[in-house]
């Protein structure tokens, strides 16, 4: 089934003036009974150091196997704009993202993977991860392709738990 008026009746952004919003919003998952994985990557994300106030800069990952919602990619991107004058440490950051997004869309899996530019001569990278179904998890860990995804995608229903 395609998109449907309804689907878009509870989104109050999407259309509207952008301002930055820790407000996420989500759509139903028209294909609830399959494994498929949705990515999320901008290299424009940016924080300041909590101490010094100095920029930060970021490439932000986001890899999920969505339930029964999916995210509404504006209020993304105004969450993650959200965060342009907020002090916050690379560790913290990749793990509010995770917290916020499965908050919002109670995932099967998903993994925040923050890669944080040389800064004082060190790079940072911080993965999180949140599993509710291991099955969805292991479909994207295994075998994946050089991009990341899976070439297929597995239905519910045949020994997967959910």
């Amino acid at each position: 089934m395609g998109t449907t008026p309804e689907d878009v009746e509870k989104l109050s952004i999407l259309g509207r003036p952008a301002q930055p919003s820790k407000n996420l919003e989500a759509f139903p998952n028209r294909s609830p009974d399959r494994f498929y994985l949705v990515t999320l990557e901008t290299d424009e994300f940016t924080c300041l150091c909590p101490k010094t106030g100095q920029p930060d800069f970021a490439t932000i990952r986001v890899d999920y196997v969505p339930d029964q919602k999916v995210v509404e990619s504006k209020s993304y991107k105004l969450y993650l704009w959200s965060y342009r004058d907020e002090g916050v440490f690379h560790e913290h950051l990749a793990n509010l993202i995770l917290d916020d997004l499965v908050r919002v869309l109670d995932p099967h899996w998903m993994r925040v993977v923050g890669t944080f530019k040389v800064r004082g001569g060190i790079g940072i990278t911080v993965e999180a991860e949140h599993t509710r179904t291991e099955a969805a998890r292991q479909q994207w860990l295994r075998g994946s392709s050089p991009s990341g995804s899976s070439p297929s995608g597995s239905k519910l229903g045949q020994g997967d738990a959910q």
